[in-house]
């Protein structure tokens, strides 16, 4: 049997990349987006979206978009999009539960015919190694007669309005040569930067893994610079600018390294380079690298409190940012939480501000009760963690009144210029 064309999709996870997607061919097709969290559900019924990704008059122009958490709604479905999360656990190791849990709903309802599309990140394998076994046992059908496979890696950022599903090149693959066709023509219908069609649904995971993995090694470069520097009394930022006028100096900055993708995917290609026998140095070096910038965040505080003569222990500190990166409510594995940790595990009480972060996922998150109005005249130290518009537009002076009138500022971020602060990555 012959795959068959898509006529009505289903998009099986309806987060940062599984809601832009479903809006995107709501337009054109007969879409289902189905979530396993009813509340989810209803807000978008409403045309709410708390990730701010998708605006209301979006929901509403996908007209042929409706929303269910009953899988036999997806019954009448042929393609099946699964977008749901591919975290890492306490060990740093690939968890793939959701991915499974997934595949096994879909299992339920899988039809001859019917293609399943993977856009969540995994190591190269996964999809056929992992996913395909359960569609086949769930379902009683055979991979590549019955049904059939393909990937196409997300490549969604948070937060950014201009590049868009729309507007970024996909990368798209098949099980078999037809089913690549019809899966790389379904997306060309929504993505105007038009795709690549890979050569195999290995290769578009691997070329996804290591998007990331680039990127976090090339923080983590400048992450050990920003170390080195400061231990030679130079301004990081300052080195950044002058190299930054060589036309090939790649523009990247020192910084607390989290979220869904950047802080996670290199952990999955880890995984799967030592399962085959292979210690890939440079990659876990790089990553150690940036899960250590929380703890050097809070030294550096603590080092410039002492500089002071601010006593740390029962100060208070107030850290302005909670989410991964800027202008984004995602606080999906922000690293911002070690600088926390560490700050209170001297004895120091913590506050945190952050205009785009959901009180109640913060709290269920990490435990952080985010404090709506920092009060003035009050902290010893204050950390700007994540650069929000909103603390740039209020400056380095309206940011100091929050301190007492002996207080640090440290500005991870280097927002603002070295002057108004206390230190600076």
């Amino acid at each position: 049997m012959s795959p068959n064309p898509p006529q009505r999709i289903a998009i099986i996870g309806l987060g940062y990349v599984g809601l832009p997607l479903a809006v995107a061919f709501g337009r054109q097709l007969p879409v289902v987006g189905f979530d396993i969290n009813p509340q989810r559900i209803a807000q978008l019924q409403q045309g709410i979206d708390l990730t701010q990704e998708v605006s209301a008059e979006e929901l509403q122009q996908a007209s042929q978009l409706s929303f269910s958490c009953d899988l036999e709604q997806l019954r009448d479905c042929d393609t099946y999009i699964i977008t749901v999360p591919t975290p890492v656990d306490e060990y740093k190791q690939p968890d793939l539960t959701p991915l499974r849990k997934a595949s096994a709903s879909v299992a339920q309802v899988l039809a001859p015919g019917n293609l399943v599309i993977y856009e969540s990140t995994v190591y190269p394998g996964a999809t056929e190694e992992v996913c395909v076994p359960i569609l086949e046992q769930g379902s009683g059908l055979r991979f590549n007669q019955d049904f059939y496979a393909g990937y196409s890696p997300e490549r969604i950022n948070p937060g950014d309005k201009q590049r868009r599903l729309e507007t970024i090149t996909k990368v798209t693959s098949g099980s078999t040569p037809e089913a690549a066709a019809l899966i790389d023509g379904m997306y060309r219908r929504v993505v105007s930067a038009g795709t690549h069609l890979a050569p195999s649904i290995r290769v578009a995971e691997a070329a996804k893994v290591i998007e990331n993995t680039q990127r976090d090694l090339n923080i983590a470069l400048i992450n050990e610079l920003a170390i080195i520097f400061h231990r030679l009394g130079i301004d990081t930022q300052e080195v950044l600018a002058a190299a930054g006028t060589k036309w090939n100096f790649l523009p990247f900055t020192p910084g607390l390294v989290g979220g869904h993708c950047i802080g996670v995917d290199p952990y999955y290609l880890t995984h799967k380079a030592q399962a085959i026998g292979y210690h890939p140095e440079v990659i876990l070096a790089g990553r150690r690298i940036n899960d250590s910038m929380g703890s050097y965040v809070a030294i550096r505080v603590i080092r410039q409190m002492l500089k002071k003569s601010i006593l740390v222990n029962h100060s208070r500190a107030l850290v302005l940012g909670l989410t991964f990166k800027e202008n984004c409510p995602d606080l999906r594995n922000s690293r911002v939480i070690d600088v926390i940790h560490e700050l209170q595990e001297l004895g120091i009480e913590v506050d945190v501000h952050d205009p785009w972060a959901d009180s109640d996922e913060a709290c269920q998150e990490y435990g952080v009760r985010l404090v709506s109005q920092p009060p003035s005249a009050h902290y010893d130290a204050l950390i700007l963690a994540v650069g929000h518009r909103q603390f740039a537009e209020l400056g380095a002076a309206g940011i100091r009144q929050f301190g007492k009138t002996n207080h640090v500022f440290f500005d991870v971020k280097g927002v603002f210029a070295k002057e108004d602060s206390d230190g600076r990555l």
